[in-house]
């Protein structure tokens, strides 16, 4: 029987922080992501797909802004603009995807999907925004959009010494579309869905949808999907082919395999950092706390190569 992966791919996937984010750019990190998926795809794996947004909805954002003071054209809310970069990156890495599976030999149709996902209108998160989007600015710059937009700035994860905006984040409730999608990737289909975590909207008294202002955590997102759909195995691409404890000091060290108990203990201890590795850690014990065989961290160019890859599951071999 074949397996039903679901596979995340980080933003560095995608966009690069050190690259100015042209459409060349994204199409040649895109293929070499893609490049080490086709290895599952001719070992028969079923797979649905989904991928960051961080850079890309930022930079959106930063258009509407630009548009609106040169040209007078109306801003979009950030849920639209979530849904613009669903189908612009969706569209980007299924016809990429499409080349490969020719280049290959393969024959598998995609579907790309634009995703709406449940979220409670009260969740405390809506209050504490904690999600980073956009670019990076000095702390001065920060300052200034701050004062002038009533934006959100917190130090970036990675680049010390600069600002991220941060938005809402609430938990996913439900994926709009996962059951027929589901059956989709079952019969071979490769499915590109939860674009950025999927666009929050929540219900209201008479079960109307509404939209949220955030964006959603694609790993939480795509852990949910994996556990509902029952998916055999969940995949977190991300910018480093481990993950690390003691991250980036002298006695930092690799950890290839995690069990329940152990990975546990590391987050409640506070190893891993918050804005970084700590929701893709939640995001893979998730999964094989509620029935998934294992969860794997990698690099997205390291995916074919078994011997990189934290490996996470319920209890060791």
């Amino acid at each position: 029987m074949k397996k039903l992966a679901v596979i995340a791919l980080g933003g560095n996937a995608i966009l690069r922080s050190d690259q100015r984010g042209t459409i060349q750019e994204q199409d040649d990190n895109v293929m070499k992501s893609l490049e080490n998926i086709v290895y599952m795809i001719k070992d028969g794996y079923n797979i649905i797909l989904s991928h960051g947004n961080g850079p890309q909805v930022g930079n959106i954002v930063m258009r509407n802004e630009a548009g609106e003071q040169i040209y007078n054209i109306a801003q979009m809310p950030l849920d639209i603009c979530v849904a613009d970069s669903q189908g612009g990156i969706g569209y980007m890495i299924e016809r990429n995807l499409r080349n490969l599976l020719k280049k290959h030999g393969l024959k598998r149709d995609v579907v790309t999907m634009v995703t709406q996902v449940i979220v409670d209108k009260n969740d405390p998160a809506i209050k504490n925004p904690s999600k980073r989007i956009g670019k990076s600015y000095s702390k001065e710059q920060a300052a200034k959009l701050e004062a002038s937009k009533g934006w959100i700035f917190k130090e970036s994860s990675k680049k010390k010494g600069f600002y991220r905006r941060v938005v809402a984040s609430p938990r996913p409730i439900e994926i709009f579309n996962r059951t027929s999608l589901a059956r989709l990737a079952k019969k071979g289909v490769i499915v590109i869905m939860l674009g950025g975590g999927g666009i929050p909207v929540y219900k209201d008294e008479n079960r109307m949808l509404h939209p949220i202002e955030g964006v959603i955590d694609k790993d939480i997102a795509s852990s949910l999907l994996a556990q509902r759909i029952k998916a055999d195995e969940f995949y977190i691409l991300t910018d480093v082919p481990y993950v690390y404890l003691n991250f980036g000091k002298e006695d930092q060290k690799i950890a290839e395999f995690l069990n329940e108990a152990d990975t546990i203990k590391y987050l409640e201890s506070g190893e891993f950092g918050e804005g970084s590795m700590k929701p893709k850690i939640k995001a893979a014990l998730e999964f094989v706390q509620n029935g998934g065989e294992k969860s794997i961290i990698t690099e997205s160019d390291k995916l074919e190569d078994r011997s990189y890859g934290t490996k996470i599951t319920m209890k060791y071999d």
